[in-house]
């Protein structure tokens, strides 16, 4: 969801082949939006046949599983790639947490939102919803399944299982089906546990960027991410149904490599698609089978036809929505819950002045968001390379 592919490379010509991605990420980021956004403004226009906002996620985490794994390959350092994403999501996160946080004094946070020093700990680390803790902001849930597949691929990749995408995109399918039946709700405690996580979260990836005991902090946070993932997500069978997604993601990417099939990918969204059918958890309109499978179906079709057509010219508004969708995504809902505490109920508004007023929040939503990339997000990054490549120099006499 939050990988930016235009930013793996310095290079226009891969940053124009890699323009889908971006193209895919603006739909998604939009997609979510419109979720969000429609039940206040436009109800009549929210549509019921599949989940928009779950269509869009799950297209973020198709592109962050295709694109992911290939942006560690190509760096082949792990500390690289850590120091990527660090300042790629957090300066963004933090600013978003801040905000929420001050204008608290006029729109309360979300109620469930922890009191106490854990939930520091949990929005520290991004894992909070894994702890099944609510979130400052409500899309930040996402986040917490992007940085246990982060997690788990660098435990694959130092352990050198990273290829076996397929294979693991079956088995997190399986083990969906298998955890809807059987789990009621998380088992991991509430609170504790994440302050253990995020000391074992810091030390650990201190040790990937400066690389003392890399491979046991690997494998720890990788294990660490799994047992969260199985035993403290709302609702495990979703979680495993996420890391399924996103595995099968790669295992697309494995197939244009010429290096692995289809059929896994296809077996493991079927799975997928299966997981909610028998699952206790599974009471909500959006998982029901015909819902649920267009959803899936429509997040992979278009993924499909956005790789049909990678070598064409897309429309340039797509990819600068990609560009700016990880602030669209972060600051949408924020924005909207300013706008209805100053507004009020806004499904009470004639239908002219909900028209004109989705109007205007798109257009300031977008603004704010090119802002936002534009000066924080876009040197942020250009920052973590520099700082990235400074290491990597200076890692270089001691290797030699």
């Amino acid at each position: 969801m939050i990988s930016s592919p235009s930013m793996i490379s310095g290079s226009d010509a891969t940053a124009q082949r890699l323009a889908w991605l971006d193209a895919l990420r603006g739909i998604g980021a939009m997609a979510v939006v419109a979720e969000h956004m429609l039940p206040w403004l436009m109800p009549a226009l929210r549509p019921y046949w599949f989940n928009l906002g779950m269509y869009g996620v799950l297209v973020f985490f198709l592109v962050s599983g295709y694109i992911i794994p290939a942006s560690l390959e190509r760096k082949g350092d792990v500390s690289t790639f850590w120091i990527s994403r660090i300042f790629r999501l957090y300066p963004l996160y933090l600013l978003v947490i801040g905000l929420v946080l001050v204008m608290g004094i006029w729109v309360p946070v979300r109620p469930h939102v922890p009191r106490d020093v854990t939930a520091v700990a949990a929005h520290l680390t991004m894992l909070s919803d894994v702890h099944h803790m609510a979130a400052v902001a409500d899309p930040m849930w996402t986040l917490s399944y992007e940085m246990v597949f982060y997690l788990l691929v660098t435990a694959l990749f130092l352990r050198g299982a990273h290829r076996a995408s397929g294979s693991i995109s079956i088995a997190f399918g399986i083990a969906a089906v298998v955890l809807g039946v059987v789990l009621t709700g998380p088992l991991l405690p509430d609170r504790w546990p994440a302050l253990v996580t995020c000391a074992i979260f810091v030390a650990g990836i201190a040790c990937l960027i400066t690389g003392r005991f890399r491979t046991v902090a690997g494998y720890t946070l990788g294990l660490m991410a799994l047992v969260l993932l199985v035993f403290g997500s709302y609702v495990p069978w979703f979680a495993a149904a996420i890391l399924s997604v996103m595995f099968a993601g790669t295992a697309i990417y494995r197939w244009e490599q010429g290096t692995g099939s289809l059929v896994p990918v296809a077996v493991s969204l079927g799975l997928v698609a299966l997981a909610p059918v028998q699952a206790v958890q599974a009471g909500w309109w959006w998982v029901q089978p015909r819902v649920w499978t267009t959803t899936i179906a429509l997040a992979a079709g278009t993924f499909a036809l956005a790789m049909a057509l990678r070598g064409r010219r897309l429309p340039r508004v797509l990819p600068w929505l990609g560009l700016i969708s990880y602030s669209v995504y972060l600051i949408h809902q924020p924005m909207l819950r300013w706008l209805q505490a100053a507004l009020g109920d806004l499904r009470l508004l004639p239908t002219e002045q909900r028209a004109a007023l989705m109007a205007g929040y798109l257009a300031l939503l977008l603004s704010v968001s090119w802002l936002t990339y534009r000066y924080l997000e876009a040197p942020a990054q250009r920052f973590g390379r520099r700082l990235a490549r400074r290491r990597r120099v200076a890692a270089e006499p001691a290797a030699a």
